[in-house]
């Protein structure tokens, strides 16, 4: 089939980097694919994928993207596509009625709604809410990476057609990933144990609080290292945290970088800090590396990866004590490879392949 990915923009981050496991993992399968970019990332170029396509429309936002898209749908009449974030998916709805197009429409939700919809008449949320619902009957399927967000989308959409659908996280090209070189000299000397994190510095991640639990377990004499890996408005922030608790020796914020996980596998736990989520496809990430992970019990995800705390340990948000016990924890008891595997088994890409074409009814 001919099949397009599409994504309002690329850069190192959740979204877009999951759109390129799909479409990897779609060409892998024998099918025509192109990755289509709104825009790029000019200090970041796009990675070459084996038979894909790719494109940039240098669209600076993503009501620009209703044009090129139309046109795209006219001309080239692919069989699918599949568009990932809210915006976008209602961009490529509008395109498609508008093109008279006949593809198959697959739409998915990245970030809870309430970060995009309000029940709150005439604010912005509820003016977008009605202009997905206006086009929202032209979706063959539309859906979440989490259960938990699905719930949540039945609050603001009466018969809300979502479903839970995850993201590729598990593939080939990740598992090569994990064993390239390292350069950071933390995770070449082992000898102290490693603490890894990693997301855009933004106050939502909640890396205060991860620092915090960090100064707690040197207080307890637990000696050991954190790496923060990302870059955002909130580094100063972090940067004068750290000072302040006089942890300059122990964390480092070594910012952003293209392939986390040969840094994930040589580290002892992983911690997500977060206040809200998506379904935060790091946490898979790390039990891929065989490294265990704590996480915030946060909106929304979480709780669903880790199945409780059957594959990582589950903490209050805003509760570095909690965080710091869970850490002590990992660092004395990690869960087994084994079991690691077993919670990573739904974000292969035959489980989620197989789920995206049973939605759209294509054998």
């Amino acid at each position: 089939m001919k099949i397009a990915v599409v994504t309002a923009r690329f850069s190192i981050t959740g979204v877009p980097l999951a759109q390129i496991r799909l479409a990897r993992a779609l060409a892998g399968r024998g099918h025509a694919v192109e990755l289509i970019f709104g825009r790029g990332d000019p200090d970041h170029p796009i990675p070459k994928i084996p038979n894909v396509k790719v494109t940039v429309w240098k669209a600076p936002n993503v009501r620009a993207i209703i044009r090129p898209m139309r046109a795209y749908l006219a001309d080239e009449r692919p069989d699918i596509v599949f568009s990932a974030e809210d915006h976008l998916n209602g961009a490529v709805l509008a395109a498609a009625i508008l093109s008279g197009s006949k593809a198959k429409i697959s739409g998915s939700s990245r970030v809870p709604p309430s970060f995009t919809y309000s029940n709150r008449p005439f604010t912005k949320g509820w003016l977008f809410k009605q202009l997905l619902r206006a086009v929202m009957w032209r979706a063959d399927a539309l859906t979440c990476v989490s259960q938990d967000m699905v719930d949540q989308y039945r609050g603001y959409f009466a018969n809300a057609p979502h479903v839970c659908v995850h993201n590729i996280v598990v593939d080939q090209a990740s598992r090569e990933r994990m064993t390239e070189p390292v350069e950071h000299p933390w995770f070449n000397d082992r000898t102290t144990p490693l603490i890894s994190a990693a997301g855009t510095l933004s106050p939502r991640k909640g890396f205060i609080d991860l620092i915090d639990s960090v100064k707690l377990l040197a207080d307890h004499g637990r000696d050991c290292r954190l790496v923060i890996f990302g870059e955002g408005r909130a580094r100063p922030d972090l940067e004068e945290r750290i000072a302040a608790h006089g942890l300059e020796d122990r964390i480092s914020l070594p910012g952003r970088i293209a392939n986390p996980l040969r840094y994930f596998a040589r580290s002892d736990v992983f911690v997500l800090s977060s206040y809200a989520e998506g379904l935060p496809n790091v946490l898979v990430e790390a039990m891929l590396c065989g490294c265990t992970p704590v996480a915030t019990d946060c909106p929304t995800g979480p709780r669903e990866v880790l199945q409780d705390d059957r594959y990582g340990y589950l903490v209050p948000m805003h509760a570095p004590a909690a965080m710091a016990d869970a850490i002590a924890r990992v660092l004395d008891a990690p869960i087994p490879v084994e079991t690691l595997d077993q919670g990573i088994a739904p974000f292969t890409e035959e489980a989620v392949i197989g789920r995206h074409f049973d939605m759209l009814g294509i054998a």
